[in-house]
């Protein structure tokens, strides 16, 4: 009998909501008050999250962040910037002791990967997982030259013809894995390498070509326009036989959305946390 998760569709929020609803997930699976959940969401406006470790001025150009309108959020997950713009987020809210997470990082990251690898089958796409072949490869994944998450894949996350095609976070509180990550539908190149910072102009364009082949969109290997809808049914149903479960649909209580709206206002849209370091 396969087990129950929930699901939730947020849809386009803002960059503080985002961050603050998967942190009460966390905290509601954590007292055993909801079972797991698979989320997916949107961000409105197009935002960059930096990683729980980043310095947010060291990783990137506040300056155009604000000038092109942009959303500005730190992660509480681990990881390098990323810009939120035409893709498809989700979050996985699972026990580090449900039976079928292993208790490394890494691991759970290929357990978890299952699901997008059949998303990703389910818009027409062969996805495979990222692992390093020689310690060179390996030691490239422990220490990023660049504060830009594609620049490069991780351990286990997704690449398609050798670009990474989805780039994945994970953090570990109160005994639950949080693993969120972002699927691009599109991907604008020019506004990506604009928001970092970089030594010269001509570095920031060589960071474009290097993307250029090293980071891809559903849209850019299909070759064609895929509306976010399509990806929600393609990764939901992913998930469901990737891992396994069934999922019920769910929306928060008002309750729930009390914590939510509290953790917002003291963390998610607090310059205190965003600016910390």
């Amino acid at each position: 009998m396969a087990e129950n998760w929930l699901f939730i569709n947020s849809g386009p929020k803002s960059p503080s909501y985002n961050m603050a609803l998967d942190e009460a997930l966390l905290d509601l699976h954590s007292r055993g008050e909801i079972p797991p959940v698979i989320r997916f969401y949107e961000w409105n406006p197009p935002t960059l999250s930096i990683g729980y470790f980043q310095e947010a001025e060291k990783a990137v150009d506040l300056d155009r962040v604000r000038e092109q309108g942009l959303g500005f959020v730190r992660r509480p997950t681990g990881g390098r910037a990323v810009l939120h713009d035409r893709e498809l987020t989700y979050s996985v809210i699972v026990s580090e002791s449900h039976p079928d997470m292993p208790a490394t990082v890494t691991e759970a990251y290929r357990v978890i990967s299952a699901g997008l690898l059949q998303g990703f089958r389910n818009v027409g796409l062969e996805a495979e997982l990222a692992v390093p072949a020689g310690e060179e490869e390996k030691e490239a994944l422990r220490k990023p030259k660049s504060a830009v998450c594609f620049d490069a894949p991780s351990w286990y996350e997704l690449v398609v013809g050798g670009r990474k095609a989805a780039g994945s976070a994970q953090t570990r509180q109160k005994g639950v894995i949080l693993q969120h990550g972002a699927i691009p539908v599109g991907l604008d190149l020019d506004k990506l390498v604009s928001v970092f910072r970089f030594s010269s102009e001509d570095k920031r364009r060589e960071m474009k070509r290097k993307l250029e082949g090293k980071a891809v969109s559903i849209e850019g290997l299909l070759g064609r326009p895929v509306p976010v809808a399509e990806c929600v049914e393609a990764f939901r149903e992913g998930f469901r036989e990737g891992l396994g479960i069934n999922l019920s649909d769910f929306n928060p209580t008002p309750e729930q959305e009390e914590l939510v709206a509290r953790l917002e206002r003291e963390k998610y849209a607090s310059d205190l946390w965003n600016f910390k370091k």
